[in-house]
This record gives structure tokens, sequence and C-alpha cells, in this order.
């Protein structure tokens, strides 16, 4: 019997503007024993998916994995996303990395506590390519936090911040681009993907940029190394 890991997340995980990392998975052969099922929603911060953890719960999983706080951290950039993150996902308060520290250490809490999983807590993608900026500066504090509560939690930290940093500031790469609260940017791949056609490597390559299409979603040089990590740790 195929051994279940399910895989946590938000719009990066549900693999439909990002490269979808849970379907590289699955298709990877030192994986055929492990059946996975892409848990993704997308637009969701902590504290949206610390309130529907009873379904995961409910599968009993051998493995779950945990990527969760890109639109956190993007929420927390501005009054003005701030404001429209509380009002779109219905949350119990503005968005801050306090917040964002207490849903995630609960979510962790319960998964321990109610399966016997074993858990996988990725740091988070960076948000913008401009390794400078104020938004990757963010990735980086909310992916401190992460590591902290795995550490306390005893569950295993995935440095996936850490590797993307790291692609960015070698190899001789064009100087990133920073990112902006720009919906239009998301809108437009959008519509260049499922109504075009295009790829979503294609639209990255056009927008110059390295691991994202938009600067948050995922082209297939970014979903590769979340796949990597993960595969690391199932298998390890």
């Amino acid at each position: 019997m195929s051994r279940h890991v399910v895989c946590l997340g938000d719009s990066i995980t549900r693999g439909q503007l990002s490269a979808d990392y849970v379907a590289m998975l699955s298709d990877r052969t030192s994986l055929a024993a492990y059946a996975f099922t892409n848990a993704g929603v997308n637009g969701e911060l902590a504290e949206n998916m610390l309130r529907r953890l009873a379904g995961v719960v409910e599968r009993q999983p051998d493995v779950v994995t945990v990527l969760i706080g890109s639109n956190d951290v993007a929420a927390s950039m501005s009054a003005k996303s701030s404001a429209r993150a509380r009002r779109m996902n219905k949350l119990t308060r503005l968005p801050s990395i306090e917040g964002f520290a207490d849903n995630v250490a609960a979510i962790i809490e319960r998964l321990a506590s109610e399966t016997s999983a074993r858990i996988g807590l990725l740091s988070l993608p960076v948000l913008g390519e401009d390794i400078g900026s104020e938004s990757v500066r963010r990735s980086q504090e909310y992916s401190a936090v992460l590591k902290k509560i795995a550490e306390s939690a005893c569950v295993t930290y995935l440095p996936l911040n850490e590797r993307q940093i790291e692609y960015l500031t070698g190899g001789g790469h064009q100087p990133g681009t920073h990112y902006r609260d720009n919906l239009a940017l998301m809108a437009g791949g959008a519509l260049q993907h499922f109504m075009l056609r295009r790829s979503l490597d294609d639209i990255s390559r056009r927008r110059g940029l390295q691991l994202t299409t938009d600067l948050l979603h995922q082209n297939t040089r970014g979903a590769t190394m979340i796949a990597d990590l993960i595969e690391d740790f199932v298998t390890g």
C-alpha cells in the first residue's frame, strides 16, 4: 500500500498559476511508493489554513509538508494590502508577523498531536527577485520565524528561502526585479496562461524573471527547488 503524503499550502502548492511541484513529486520514480495529495488553496494565509486542518487530520497521512506565508508577507507590505487581505480572507485580525507565528505554531501543534505524520515545514520562497528589497528581507524574516517554530516543535525545517536566495546571488544573474503589490501582474499572467495558452515558463522568461512568473508564483525552476527539498525529506 502506498504511503500518503499531504502537501499543505496556498496557490504556490495548488499549482494553477505556479508550476505544480506536487505533480512533479508524483512523477518521480524515487517516490513511486508514495501517493501525494495536493492540499493547496489559492489566496490562503496561515489563519485560513489553521481553520481547515480537520480535513487533513481525518486523512491520517504518513507525511505532511507545510508551505504557507507568502500571502502573509504580501499582506504585510502596506496598510492597503493588509486591510484587503483581512477583508477578502475574513481574518480575525490584521495580518502581522506575530499573528503569523501564532497561527503556524498552532498548525504544527495540531498536526503533531492529532496525527502520527512526519512533518516538514518549508521556509518561504522569495517575494520578488531583488535580493536587496524589503519584500525579500521580509521573506527572510518570516522564514526565521518558521525555522524557530520547527526547532521548537521538533519537526523538519526545509530551507527553501535560503536555497532561492543562494540561487539569485550566484551565477552572474541579472539584477532582480523587486516585488510590487500589483494584482494586474498576476491577472496578466493568468490571462496569458489560460487564454493565450502560454506556458508559465514562457511568461516568466518574457518578464525577465528567474524563479517566478509574477514575483510570487513559481516557474519550473522555483517549483523544482520545492520538489527537491520535499523529495529529500520524504525519502530521508
